[in-house]
């Protein structure tokens, strides 16, 4: 092997570096070895990361069985649910970008051979994923694993129960008690949130995209099976390594188009169209948006999770986990299954070795979809040039118009949700709250929440420039591009104004004159940057367009 790490570790001169790593316990014959970074976003600050020093030591063990030594080193993570509807969360798409430029730089720096990456809160899977994609050196994504469900009134229950009970008791649905018993008992324990949300949705694109070794994102972060699916990642890795198996040689364009077919099947989070179009920038893969109408267009709607189904992600486990919505899609022909994986194998070599439990009912047949397409559509027109996401899974209404309700920040909207100020038929927009505009393209959570839970699902629309929650439900569009801070049509309009959404005609539409739109713009000023120094500020400076994954460089 051609080990990068010899760079550091062997020969005369050297003899500085070996002595500092001896200074910690590493050996001669420690160095003489492939070394191994285990990239760890463990933090105190959620149930989502808090077991992933634990599954670092088994992640070690593994290496180290394998002939490798490891070296761990720690990164940050952001929790969307902890800061969600604060200026806190922010710092939550920020943290992407962060998350992959300290695990590149700890990488270049130290010149590992191969790197584990272990993962868990939203923004920790594809941070990591960029970061691998740069360094482009062996490199796997583990996935802690998502938190058990919480029961209450006999049923399960999730975070998304909680955010919703929030509206629901504002609205006088349900009693200050009632919230209290669904806010203690809806996250029993560490985990990643537990529907078909964003961390568990990036967990599904992770096995299906092949950096992660398939059948290992399901288990849950408790079980204690994580151990052994740690331990065998060491030993992945390992292997990777000695056959040189790089990120780049499997995130390729059949890999993505594989991924995007795995977010549609399982009715994934909106949120995975901004993470693709980023890895695919650093992967060197041309992307669009409109490639994930295509790709969804063509996929059927399979798995019936929560945020709009029955089940949740603990249930995926019980029910044979992602590889058998892997062999259901190669099956059915609605992926490439010649896409290489991280173990060395073949998509469909992987997938074939699903092991389905009888009678599971999370993961529908290919002869009897939940729906014929997928879970997310884009959307385009004079509200959104460059397009707009919308979810779809669970929605029977094609078709919204009403009067616009602007609100120019996402704390002015929840006010006027929880004070009951929003009508039957409106159009909440929330604006300036895109990835430079807010800065960093908060979720909306909390406000969409608060609108399920006020009973208003089937007769109220979000617009905004922000983003969503995996967890969120209804007729809410998000990503609108331009975003209003960068001069887009948002920017123009005025309250009361009728805005159109037609799902099946894929249209978003502000229905004024061209003309009296233009006139607008023409005259409008970009508001002052919230933040005129530090980390937001230079995010501000550099971040792109949500159509172009909201990365922070653009190629040479």
């Amino acid at each position: 092997m051609d080990l990068h790490s010899y760079t550091i570790t062997q020969g005369r001169d050297r003899a500085p570096a070996r002595a500092m790593l001896k200074a910690i316990g590493f050996t001669d014959e420690d160095l003489k070895k492939p070394i191994i970074g285990v990239a760890n976003t463990w933090i105190e600050t959620m149930p989502c990361n808090y077991n992933l020093r634990e599954l670092a030591a088994k992640v070690k063990q593994g290496i180290r069985a394998a002939g490798g030594t490891p070296m761990e080193f720690n990164t940050i993570a952001i929790s969307d649910g902890v800061t969600m509807g604060t200026e806190g969360m922010k710092a939550s798409l920020v943290s992407r970008e962060v998350i992959a430029d300290s695990i590149e730089l700890v990488g270049r720096g130290h010149m590992f051979d191969g790197i584990v990456a272990l993962v868990a809160c939203d923004k920790t899977i594809p941070g990591a994923a960029m970061a691998l994609l740069r360094l482009n050196v062996p490199g796997l994504i583990l996935y802690g694993g998502t938190i058990l469900p919480g029961r209450h009134a006999g049923r399960d229950i999730t975070i998304q129960d909680v955010f919703e009970a929030v509206g629901a008791n504002a609205a006088g649905r349900i009693t200050d008690q009632e919230l209290l018993e669904i806010e203690n008992s809806a996250c029993p324990g560490a985990g990643a949130c537990g529907g078909q949300y964003t961390a568990n949705t990036m967990a599904t694109v992770m096995e299906l995209i092949g950096l992660s070794p398939m059948g290992t994102a399901a288990v849950p972060q408790v079980d204690p099976a994580k151990d052994d699916v740690c331990f065998r990642c060491g030993e992945v890795i390992m292997a990777a390594v000695r056959r040189d198996l790089k990120p780049r040689d499997i995130v390729t364009r059949k890999s993505i188009e594989n991924a995007i077919a795995g977010v549609a099947a399982s009715g994934g989070s909106t949120n995975a169209v901004l993470h693709l179009l980023a890895m695919a920038r650093e992967a060197g893969v041309p992307l669009e948006i409109d490639d994930f109408q295509t790709i969804g267009s063509r996929t059927p709607l399979l798995s019936d999770l929560k945020p709009a189904g029955r089940f949740v992600a603990f249930d995926v486990h019980k029910a044979g986990g992602i590889p058998v919505l892997a062999k259901r899609l190669a099956d059915g022909g609605y992926v490439d299954g010649s896409a290489i994986t991280i173990t060395g194998r073949t998509f469909a070599e992987e997938a074939a070795e699903a092991r389905e439990t009888p009678g599971q009912e999370v993961i529908r047949p290919l002869s009897n979809p939940i729906k014929s397409s997928g879970g997310l559509v884009i959307l385009k027109g004079t509200l959104a040039p460059e397009g707009a996401v919308i979810k779809v899974t669970g929605l029977d209404r094609k078709v919204h118009r009403g009067p616009a309700r602007v609100f120019d920040c996402e704390e002015e909207a929840m006010a006027a949700v929880i004070a009951g100020r929003i009508r039957a038929g409106d159009v909440v927009v929330i604006r300036y709250e895109g990835p430079r505009g807010g800065p960093g393209m908060r979720e909306m959570l909390g406000v969409t929440g608060a609108i399920v839970g006020a009973g208003l699902t089937e007769s109220v629309a979000l617009v905004t420039d922000g983003r969503f929650s995996g967890a969120t439900r209804g007729f809410m569009v998000g990503h609108v591009a331009p975003e209003a801070a960068n001069g887009g049509p948002l920017a123009g309009l005025a309250e009361g104004e009728s805005v159109s959404i037609d799902i099946t005609e894929r249209r978003i539409d502000l229905e004024v004159a061209p003309e009296t739109l233009a006139q607008r713009l023409a005259v409008w000023k970009a508001p002052q940057p919230r933040y005129r120094t530090g980390v937001f500020a230079k995010y501000c400076a550099l971040v792109s367009s949500a159509s172009d994954g909201a990365v922070t460089w653009k190629e040479n």
